[in-house]
Parts: C-alpha cells; sequence; structure tokens
C-alpha cells in the first residue's frame, strides 16, 4: 500500500514538469500538492519606501553587501559611504553606483539626516567606530565581531548605556539564513520540546590568496573564536534562551599554518547556560573541493526532538543552501527553507524609528561577543605534533 502511495506521488511529480501536466492537475487534490510540490523558490523581493537614511563607513570586509541589503529590505535608503582603500571603494561604487562617496568618516558622523551607520571595517576598529557613532547621536551594526577584546565591550557597553543608541551585531549565520529563521520558529512552537543543548560547526574555507594581511594577525581580528565562533555563541543564546552562561572549557591553535604565525585555524569551546548546554567547533579547513565556503552546521537536541541544519550546501547531493531536518516524536522531516522570510533588516528599521528591541536584544548581543570574548581569552593552545 505505502509503494503504491510512493508512485503516485512520484507520478504526480513527474507529470507537474511536464506540459501535459498542466491538463492532469485540476484533478488532482491540494492536500495532495502540497505534500509533493517542492517549495524551492524564494519569494520575490518587494521594494519597500525608505523609512530611514543610512551610510557606511568602512567596507574592510564584504560582509558589508548582506549588511546592506538587509537595511535595504527593511526600508532603509543608502545615502553615503566612506572608506580609504581605493579598490574597496571602486567595488562598492560599482555595486551602488548612486551612492554619495563622503569625503570623510567625519560628513557621515555629522550629517543630521542619517539615523544608522553600518560598517564592516578591520576587526579591531570597529567597537571605536562604534563609539564615535553613537555619540554622535546614530545607531550603529557592525559586521561580527562587534568587538575584539573585553576592554573594548566595557567601553562599548558604557557609552551604549549613556547615549541610549542601538549597538547592533550582524549576526548573519542566523539572522540572516533562512534555515536558521525557520529552527527558531520550530524551537518556539514545541516541536522539539525543550531545547537541551546546541552544537554549532563553523568550518570556513581560507582562500588565502583572497585575504588581506590583517586577516592573517590575531590583533586585528581578534582571534578564531572571537571571530567566527561569535556567531554560534548567539545561536546558543538564541535557542537555549540563556540569558546567563560560563565557559566550561576553551582552546585554540594553529595547527596547519606555521607561514602565519600570528594567525589561528582551530578553536572550539563548551559552555553551560541557564537555559542549556553547548559545544562550539570553528576552523580554516574546509577543502576547496566543496562547492560552498562552509559546511556550516546547527543541531538543536530537545527532549521531544531535535533539529539539524545544514546552512550552505547538503554534501548528500540537495541543490543550494537553506537545509532543516526535523525528527521528533511524529516523523522524520526534510524542510526546504528557501521561502522563508528574512526579519532582521526590517526588525532593526522598526527598532530605529520606535527606539524599541525587537531585532535583538540589546544584551543579548553584547553577552554573545562577552561569551566569545572570554572564551577566546582563557583558551588553552593546542598543540598537534606529526
Amino acid at each position: 500500500m505505502e509503494d503504491s502511495r510512493d508512485n503516485r506521488r512520484q507520478f504526480i511529480k513527474n507529470t507537474v514538469n511536464t506540459a501535459a501536466g498542466l491538463l492532469v492537475l485540476p484533478a488532482i487534490s491540494s492536500e495532495v500538492l502540497a505534500k509533493v510540490l517542492p517549495e524551492t523558490s524564494p519569494k520575490p523581493e518587494i521594494k519597500v519606501a525608505a523609512r530611514i537614511k543610512f551610510a557606511v563607513i568602512n567596507i574592510n570586509h564584504n560582509h558589508i553587501y548582506g549588511q546592506v541589503e538587509a537595511v535595504t529590505r527593511g526600508g532603509g535608503e543608502l545615502v553615503s559611504f566612506y572608506a580609504k582603500e581605493a579598490d574597496l571603494v571602486a567595488a562598492f561604487k560599482k555595486r551602488y553606483p548612486d551612492v554619495k562617496l563622503a569625503g570623510s568618516e567625519k560628513e557621515i558622523l555629522d550629517d543630521k539626516s542619517i539615523q544608522l551607520v553600518l560598517s564592516s571595517g578591520i576587526p579591531d576598529e570597529r567597537a571605536p567606530l562604534g563609539i564615535r557613532v553613537m555619540k554622535s547621536g546614530k545607531d550603529y551594526m557592525s559586521d561580527k565581531p562587534g568587538a575584539t577584546t573585553l576592554e573594548q565591550l566595557a567601553e562599548v557597553r558604557k557609552v551604549q548605556k549613556e547615549t541610549k543608541r542601538i549597538y547592533s551585531i550582524m549576526y548573519s549565520e542566523r539572522l540572516e539564513n533562512r534555515a536558521t529563521v525557520k529552527a527558531g520558529e520550530l524551537v518556539k512552537a514545541g516541536a522539539i520540546g525543550k531545547v537541551v543543548q546546541t552544537i554549532g560547526l563553523g568550518p570556513h574555507k581560507i582562500s588565502t590568496s583572497s585575504r588581506p594581511e590583517w586577516f592573517f594577525d590575531k590583533k586585528k581580528f581578534g582571534g578564531i573564536i572571537c571571530d567566527i565562533a561569535s556567531h554560534q555563541f548567539d545561536q546558543f543564546l538564541f535557542f537555549t534562551g540563556s540569558t546567563k552562561a560560563e565557559i566550561v572549557s576553551s582552546q585554540i591553535g594553529n595547527v596547519g599554518h606555521p607561514q602565519y604565525p600570528k594567525f589561528e585555524d582551530f578553536g572550539d569551546a563548551l559552555l553551560r547556560g541557564n537555559g542549556g548546554a553547548g559545544y562550539i567547533r570553528v576552523d580554516w579547513f574546509t577543502p576547496d573541493g566543496l562547492k560552498s565556503w562552509g559546511d556550516g552546521r546547527l543541531t538543536i537536541l530537545g527532549t521531544e526532538g531535535y533539529i539539524e541544519i545544514r546552512k550552505n550546501i547538503d554534501i548528500a547531493g540537495r541543490e543550494g543552501g537553506n537545509h532543516l531536518f526535523l525528527v521528533n516524536n511524529k516523523e522524520t522531516q526534510y524542510i526546504d527553507c528557501n521561502k522563508v522570510e528574512l526579519t532582521y533588516g526590517t526588525q532593526l528599521v522598526d527598532d530605529v524609528i520606535n527606539r524599541t528591541e525587537t531585532a535583538m536584544p540589546q544584551e543579548h548581543c553584547f553577552l554573545a561577543t562577552e561569551l566569545a570574548l572570554i572564551a577566546q581569552k582563557n583558551a588553552q593552545t593546542l598543540t598537534i605534533t606529526t
């Protein structure tokens, strides 16, 4: 009987993709169609009327393009940008030809019409810039990491409290990944019961020939846990609902790139929060043979099931990214999340206008960074001998 159903479903799938299928489809119930037709196409982007004006200062990482697109989707109008590097300016101008190139950072900070500033500058320069932005009366969105030392974070917290401005860090692996957004909806709905633990894996392809000099200097990028793993700390806090957490152990190492003595290519951490447990591993060992910059994964273990997300690629063969697998007491289900709406940009613009914290609570933003910095600072050095 089950084979008969499977054969019928396969017939329908094959039929849908033929011209003759247009004649057959009206005779098939919508309930059956819902089970067999894949929902793989993202929703068309709807142009949103501008609700705020924003600018960009420093564009040393390509993440800036995702940051700009998120705010634009949410109703932000990009009006100006500034960077010192001629090649980066040229690339940004090619992408956004109608946006004004400011003559200086000060020109943007003095412009009273600009409400929000974005930056993907060199990591150790992001927090000092954010402090200047907040003191100028504007809100700020940084690429991750939003600070590279605990001292920087303390000053950011102080100025944010004094100015009441928004200091947001775009943890894009959660906020801009459709499968992770979907996982948040499922967890909130109780699909896997109470969350017990998260396992966040952040492997990356190093592509040394395309990296700037600062990329290999720990003082500049803050260390591998501070940098890459800030995503995983954010996800741990979000999915476990933890408001307090401690680092149980952490380790770092440069085990495969001795030609870059100030670099780190491996890091992991074990943590315990008041809402659950977590494990994090990040590295720069993704092979060139993978058709993505990294096979990023997140596993969320609950008392009634678990969710696994394959963010960028499914090495089992499905095309594209945003793959989610849900296993609970009712079923094992694959969910294609390419049509899930991304809301961070819209919520951030709402927060700029309404002085709210819907995109990301300010304390959550800071705590994710603090945990990454503590894990980085206290990490033991991993040495692997051959």
